[in-house]
């Protein structure tokens, strides 16, 4: 079965394709520092080493960039203590973790972080909730500093052990609002063509990948199709995973970009992106990794077999049930066993 094979992403190689992708915990603290209950919801659900890889949910490199309460913070060398923990807490159960790094853009609030919210447009994303405040289009200088900021937090992560960083494009967060072209109206050199739409996220991954080890994986979360009127198609798509690839990424992962993550009309069907995911795969030399509505083992094998993935990563499932991974494999592994 393929989902038991082994796959290298730059340097780290996994023992198997099935991902923890990352969710929201909301189990920080106050300011955003690891808590034991954090530690202790990624160690149960990596227990017992089934799984190739932890990715751990989203990080605020900054603090205008914090995207709900509770959520994590990598934004302070001060973090770095309690993310050595996380890490270990993931090592400790024989698996590789990653850790995401993120800036919410417009989808965070003043009311949680104390200053205007920061986008490309003064505009919200399609998916805003009614009444959220506009934030402040950016100004040359806020750009700026977005590289430096995913620079530092990547530095940090390395320096708490985690095995990989993943940079968050995706769900209408910053850097997915200026590769949207719902919500990237600039007229200067980071607005207009996917080309420059895409700018600061290639100059973010630059910026990482000056930071790091060269064969230390840097992951992007690609929400490179809206799937909407006006959006970014397939194509866009596959032409951003292209770009990532060239400015450094190791890994694609796949999810939604303006439809967040996930996808009207196709809630019962396992992979809601393989129609972005499996051409991004052809287009590029890194693995893909696909999320989104994989309950069941079954489904990642199926949808490793048909070539919509490298990797198939498990969400709302493994959430709901921290037992997820030993069940699953089991199946598997009876299943594929001879008779």
């Amino acid at each position: 079965m393929i989902f038991d094979q082994p796959l290298a992403v730059s340097d780290l190689m996994l023992k198997n394709r099935l991902v923890m992708v990352p969710m929201a915990t909301r189990k920080a603290g106050a300011r955003g520092q690891v808590t034991q209950a954090l530690c202790d919801h990624y160690a149960t659900r990596a227990h017992g080493g089934y799984l190739g890889l932890v990715e751990c949910g989203h990080h605020f490199v900054c603090e205008e960039g914090r995207a709900t309460a509770g959520q994590a913070s990598i934004a302070h060398d001060e973090d770095i203590e309690g993310l050595k923990r996380e890490a270990a807490a993931v090592h400790d159960q024989g698996t590789p973790v990653f850790v995401q790094l993120s800036h919410a853009g417009s989808a965070a609030t003043e009311r949680l972080t104390g200053t205007q919210p920061l986008a490309p447009s003064a505009v919200t994303c399609p998916g805003a909730k009614v009444g959220h405040p506009i934030p402040r289009a950016m100004s040359a200088d806020d750009i700026a500093r977005m590289p430096e900021l995913f620079s530092a937090a990547a530095r940090r992560a390395y320096a708490a052990g985690f095995d990989g960083i993943e940079i968050h494009a995706a769900h209408g967060y910053l850097l997915d609002q200026f590769l949207s072209p719902l919500t990237n109206l600039r007229k200067d050199a980071y607005g207009g063509s996917l080309e420059n739409r895409a700018r600061l996220l290639q100059e973010v991954l630059c910026a990482v990948r000056a930071e790091l080890p060269s064969g230390y994986p840097v992951s992007v979360r690609l929400g490179g199709c809206d799937y909407m009127p006006g959006g970014n198609t397939i194509d866009d798509a596959v032409a951003l995973a292209r770009m990532a690839e060239a400015a450094g990424a190791s890994l694609i992962s796949v999810s939604g970009g303006m439809c967040y993550y996930g996808r009207p009309g196709h809630e019962d069907t396992a992979g809601w992106f393989a129609d972005s995911s499996a051409p991004i795969r052809a287009g590029v030399g890194v693995p893909v990794l696909l999320a989104g509505g994989i309950k069941t083992g079954a489904a990642a094998e199926a949808l490793l077999e048909q070539g919509a993935c490298d990797l198939a990563g498990i969400g709302r499932a493994i959430l709901n049930r921290p037992a997820w991974a030993r069940r699953e494999t089991t199946k598997l592994r009876a299943a594929s066993a001879p008779t």
